[in-house]
């Protein structure tokens, strides 16, 4: 059985949390890890690029030159993407990259995300994490003291709290969310995942309520 460490605000250990990759996701599935982040990636792209064809660009439609006589290959408008200045002929716009895979295939590649860093070695356990205002200096002393100063950094909590949310937002390479807003692409990105121990169970809950009815667990 691992057996992560459980560190309080100041670094200190103050107990052990016991949990394995199989309590979260039987196995991990590279291709589809890859594919959920590749989708994540695509429904983030603007996909607002645009070139003008030759029926947009300025320029006289005249024909440059006479078509013989003149020892010069033929040439029509000024306008021709063969031309300096000319319209581009395969001429890019705006399109679409959104497109999406089957929930419960999105659902299963969250846990197994969580489960390769719980694997990897690549998530710190604490035992709670609130503050009654926003303090961003007392945020990045709490990271400072749990050696994630460097370091990018996801931290994951049971409910949205708005005070720990505005302590995080100024951090470089540090982002927040709660578990039910937890992903792939959010998971995987960072080097380390900073969670509560509350968010912990909430996400070992999930996955063996759905165990127990037959069904892989889900996050």
């Amino acid at each position: 059985m691992t057996e992560l460490i459980v560190y309080d605000r100041s670094g200190k250990q103050v107990g052990k949390y016991p949990i394995e990759p199989a309590d979260v996701a039987a196995r991990v599935d590279k291709q589809l890890l890859h594919d959920a982040v590749v989708m994540y990636q695509a429904n983030r792209r603007m996909g607002s690029a645009k070139t003008k064809n030759r029926s947009e660009v300025s320029g006289s439609t005249k024909k440059l030159y006479r078509q013989k006589g003149t020892g010069n290959a033929r040439a029509g408008s000024r306008r021709s993407g063969v031309r300096r200045g000319g319209g581009h002929i395969h001429a890019i716009r705006p399109r679409d990259y959104h497109y999406r895979m089957p929930r419960k295939a999105l659902q299963l590649a969250t846990q197994m995300a969580i489960a390769s860093k719980i694997r990897d070695d690549e998530i710190v356990v604490l035992d709670e994490l609130a503050f009654e205002e926003p303090k961003t200096k007392e945020m990045a002393s709490i990271l400072a003291a749990l050696g994630l100063k460097e370091t990018s950094t996801l931290v994951a909590t049971e409910k949205y709290d708005v005070n720990l949310y505005k302590s995080v937002r100024n951090i470089e390479r540090v982002t927040v969310s709660t578990v039910g807003e937890l992903n792939a692409l959010l998971v995987l990105k960072p080097r380390k995942i900073l969670v509560t121990k509350a968010a912990l169970d909430a996400i070992k809950a999930k996955a063996s309520c759905k165990d127990a009815s037959g069904e892989k667990g889900e996050v």
